[in-house]
């Protein structure tokens, strides 16, 4: 598999093709965030691995600029920085996975193949709709009480879970395996982050806490 590594750290770039090359995949190497993004556009690559601090274009320009142009390739993205905020943020700009230095080349090479091995994301071409909710999962469009409002990805696909589960709460720990991957391994309480970003822009009697189960749309 051809992978893009964008990252500025010779030391870090030389640890990353070592763990990655072994198991068949070429790597190609971007030095700064402009030319990871000028790369991304014209490469056909299955995975980008995407340094957070970055010279010309941090990662986090770079991952939401490809998101916005409709990239649905896998990112990883590496970062020195520690702190659940720096991780929602990467995810709230579109990676899809999240990696802290310094880190095992082994993790690093389980993370890239199980992002590889993830199927596709689902191009749905039905409208959802529960209460006031409507969703357009493949337009990435959201109406409340006929107004439209201006999701994220990662926004878009945690409504999605929740209108698909219509009147069954979904817990915590299904949000995550669903929006996230079976995968991930972060901190769960990323889907509180995220569940609060969503009412503050849907309004927060839309979404509904039954208690010691899980969320739901209200009808």
């Amino acid at each position: 598999m051809r992978l893009l590594l964008v990252e500025d750290d010779d030391d870090i770039a030389v640890i990353v093709e070592q763990s990655l090359a072994p198991a068949g995949h070429t790597i190609d190497r971007a030095a700064d965030g402009l030319d990871g993004l000028w790369m991304a556009r014209e490469g056909s690559y299955g995975l980008i691995v995407l340094d957070l601090l970055l010279p010309g274009m941090n990662g986090y320009k770079v991952c939401e600029t490809l998101r916005s142009e409709g990239a649905v390739l896998p990112i990883l993205m590496l970062t020195a920085k520690v702190g659940e905020y720096d991780e929602t943020d990467g995810f709230e700009v579109g990676a899809d996975d999240y990696l802290r230095k310094p880190f095992s080349p082994a993790v690093l090479l389980a993370r890239v193949q199980a992002l590889l091995r993830r199927p596709p994301i689902r191009q749905a071409s039905e409208t959802l709709t529960r209460g006031s909710v409507t969703l357009d999962p493949a337009a990435r469009s959201c109406w409340v009480e006929g107004v439209e409002m201006d999701l994220t990805r990662r926004q878009a696909q945690l409504l999605e879970a929740l209108l698909r589960a219509g009147d069954t709460p979904v817990s915590r720990l299904d949000l995550v395996a669903d929006v996230w991957g079976m995968d991930f391994d972060g901190d769960s309480n990323v889907a509180d982050v995220y569940l609060g970003y969503l009412r503050s822009k849907l309004g927060r009697h839309h979404i509904e806490n039954v208690r010691g189960v899980g969320y739901r749309i209200r009808a």
